[in-house]
């Protein structure tokens, strides 16, 4: 069982809970009801193994800095719980696996989506930009936000406008949201030479940014609305939750301590949930 619990933790779990929760949600709007329920499992189940794939590719590579990091010490490559060779083994494996579910059980564009989406952040996040750019997370975000990609092609067949702009609200909130819990472990980052935005530039700048990046995202939450055909239930969700969230940044910028942050951090979390739970919700009501 420990063997098993070490290559889950490979899949980095607690990522992929958030991936899905932008995923389901998604669907139900594309769907304008509640898709088959075979259909949510299995795109659910080929996005899982896709996310935990790339995830395990990124500890392959970045083993060296996670043993360094007080945050990741304890991670099945730095704890020798998996060996380099088997961990690959894993990921390679389970994104092949991935590749053909989502091609045969879903359909080939969430297949080639989900696939993009790996080669994008195992190549362009960890293996470029990562160690070398403050824009690392900025770019790299973009990963992150395909699994919403995935669940609108798995139900239509093809992009729309509104996944475009449910792309654009994810790849908007991952700077921030990662920004906030790259405050508290801005020395870790130091420390190994990665550039994350809070272990290279000031407090307040760092504070100002994440205030501009969740005013442009409060901005396309609404904007999603009228194109995602959304009705009340949702914009008032939106509206209260952008109403909190701005004001937690604005804490961050006027007393930039570890505790604003890690409050912005879980609330970060909080608000996709939320926002991405009432869009099912007035999709259901008035889909």
């Amino acid at each position: 069982m420990s063997r098993i619990g070490a290559y889950v933790a490979l899949t980095k779990p607690r990522i992929i809970e958030l991936l899905l929760i932008t995923t389901v949600p998604t669907m139900v709007v594309a769907a304008g009801g509640v898709p088959s329920l075979w259909l949510m499992v299995a795109t659910v189940v080929g996005g899982t193994l896709a996310a935990g794939g790339a995830n395990a590719m990124n500890m392959y590579v970045d083993r060296d800095i996670d043993a360094v990091m007080e945050r990741t010490r304890g991670r099945p490559l730095v704890t020798g719980a998996v060996t380099p060779r088997a961990a690959i083994v894993f990921a390679i494996g389970i994104e092949v696996f991935a590749f053909f579910w989502l091609w045969g059980f879903v359909n080939l564009l969430s297949a080639l989506l989900a696939v993009a989406a790996t080669a994008f952040y195992v190549f362009v996040y960890t293996l470029w930009l990562k160690r070398s750019s403050t824009s690392n997370i900025v770019i790299g975000g973009a990963a992150g936000a395909a699994p919403v990609l995935i669940g609108w092609a798995a139900v239509t067949g093809r992009l729309d406008l509104a996944p475009w702009v449910l792309f654009a609200m994810i790849f908007v909130w991952t700077p921030p949201h990662f920004w906030a819990l790259a405050i508290k472990y801005k020395d870790d980052y130091a420390g190994v030479n990665v550039p994350m935005l809070p272990s290279v530039a000031g407090e307040r700048v760092v504070a100002v940014r994440i205030l501009l990046y969740t005013v442009v995202l409060c901005a396309l939450s609404f904007i999603l609305a009228p194109v995602a055909d959304l009705g009340v239930i949702y914009l008032a969700c939106a509206s209260v939750l952008a109403v909190v969230y701005l004001g937690l940044t604005v804490e961050l910028l006027r007393r930039s301590t570890t505790k604003t942050a890690m409050r912005l951090f879980s609330f970060s979390i909080t608000y996709v949930t939320l926002l991405f739970s009432a869009m099912a919700v007035d999709a259901l009501v008035f889909g």
